[in-house]
């Protein structure tokens, strides 16, 4: 029998009609289903901050993890991969999110990771309808439990879960103004998040050009899909844009010797990606999702310690399962994921550019951040919508100076950062598209300040 760091017996074990809900017996974890739907389960994991500090000046945060793809596991990726207390061998992780905020994964939308779905009709089609699940499983969870609501929850994305995070944002807006929702929203935070893909994919070749990743030609046939999808997207051919987005990629790759679109840097060396899709059976609708784990797994690859369990399927099928207790047998972690990106093909190029705008005119602290390395989300395209932004602090935002970033003592320049008012960036030096695992102190320091976490009095790590 394996032996597990922190792992103990399940001791409560609620069976309500809409949720099954589970602990630990020193109350640190609890996670959970919530039927969102009649048939929609998804599953929910919180672990409560072994550093919280109680301060009723400044209440100890939570921070909500949105995972992208669509289709990828935030209880997996997010939580084991990139912030929450143990990595993939069941160490503690030295720069754990949960130092700052007691941290929420949810697998979203519903047939991510080990939530799931009865009836293959329930997956969701946009980002609005996942929305609203999320919103009830925050009702769910926050309307019961006043302990919770003393806490600002704080939506943090990555990727495709920043158009998620949008979304919810304003879903659970409403939701409190309503009175439905008993929830302190402390701010939204777009992690690399494909806000609008449009301006993302016509950033791709003058940026591989400028980094001499491809050659002239290169940039003209990248240009040209590129001008293509901005066409479609304005006709609102939205699934026509997906497939021309697949093309681009896959343009990309050939053009750049397989360059990885999660650090442009590096390569990709899949053969997978290499191979066109209009000569094979693989769906261009997968591709994505395939490229997105892909470059964790060639991340963990390189750091497992010897005879440590760094397969992510192998961990959430077998101990975490375990574990949990709760998962139903017929449930495997991830089985329905590709069907989650599949069913999102109408949406996926949908912009959400309006839906920022509208939280920045609510007074929301929207918080963006960008590794410099990325490119798939590159900083380039996401410096180019927010300037499409319509709210009245935006060019006083623009004009602001950058403040530079460090870690502690060390004053090797990590980062800049600019806010004004309820708006605030941050360039992460020599990141890639995962944030907090190419840049771990940075990043847990970024999320010190989004947070005003209580626990956040270490070494000074901006400077004016």
């Amino acid at each position: 029998m394996e032996k597990v760091p922190i792992l103990v017996l399940v001791s409560v074990l609620l069976l309500v009609p809409t949720a099954t809900a589970a602990r630990t017996q020193d109350g640190s974890e609890d996670w959970g289903y919530v039927e969102v739907r009649p048939k929609a389960h998804m599953f929910w994991w919180l672990y409560r901050s072994p550093n919280k500090v109680k301060d009723p000046s400044k209440p100890w945060p939570i921070i909500l993890w949105l995972q992208g793809g669509p289709g990828a596991s935030g209880v997996g990726i997010g939580n084991f991969e990139e912030v929450g207390p143990l990595d993939t061998n069941l160490k503690p992780r030295n720069s754990t999110w949960l130092q700052k905020a007691d941290l929420l994964f949810v697998d979203n939308p519903v047939g991510t990771g080990f939530s799931f779905v009865e009836d293959n009709a329930l997956f969701v089609k946009n980002d609005v309808e996942a929305a609203t699940d999320l919103t009830t499983l925050l009702k769910e969870l926050f309307n019961r439990n006043e302990s919770l609501q003393k806490s600002p929850l704080f939506i943090v994305a990555e990727s495709y879960g920043g158009k998620f995070a949008a979304t919810l944002g304003l879903s659970a807006i409403k939701a409190i103004e309503e009175g439905t929702l008993k929830l302190r929203l402390g701010g939204v935070a777009l992690g690399d998040s494909w806000i609008s893909p449009e301006d993302f994919v016509l950033s791709w070749g003058p940026l591989l050009k400028d980094v001499s990743r491809i050659d002239d030609d290169g940039l003209e046939k990248s240009n040209s899909v590129a001008q293509l999808i901005k066409q479609q997207i304005k006709d609102g051919k939205l699934e026509d844009a997906t497939n021309s987005w697949s093309r681009l990629e896959n343009l990309i790759s050939a053009g750049s010797n397989h360059v990885d679109f999660y650090n442009f840097l590096l390569d990709s060396g899949m053969e997978l990606v290499s191979v066109s899709v209009t000569t094979t059976e693989i769906s261009p609708k997968k591709f994505t999702f395939t490229r997105y784990t892909r470059y964790l797994n060639s991340l963990r690859q390189s750091s497992l310690a010897p005879g440590g369990n760094g397969d992510l399927d192998t961990l959430l099928n077998g101990v975490i399962k375990r574990k949990l207790k709760i998962i139903p047998n017929n449930v495997t972690w991830g089985m329905q994921s590709d069907n989650v990106f599949e069913a999102m093909t109408g949406d996926f190029m949908r912009p959400r550019i309006d839906e920022v705008d509208q939280l920045l005119a609510k007074g929301v602290n929207v918080t963006i951040y960008n590794g410099q390395v990325d490119l798939i989300c590159a900083t380039k395209g996401t410096e180019a919508w927010i300037e499409k932004l319509k709210w009245d602090g935006l060019q006083q935002f623009l004009k602001k100076s950058r403040t530079p970033l460090y870690c502690g003592s060390d004053r090797r320049t990590r980062g800049f950062t600019r806010s004004y008012k309820n708006l605030h960036f941050y360039w992460i030096l020599g990141a890639g598209h995962f944030v907090p695992v190419d840049q771990p102190c940075i990043a847990l320091n970024m999320v010190a300040d989004i947070t005003q976490s209580p626990a956040a009095a270490s070494a000074p790590h901006t400077s004016t």
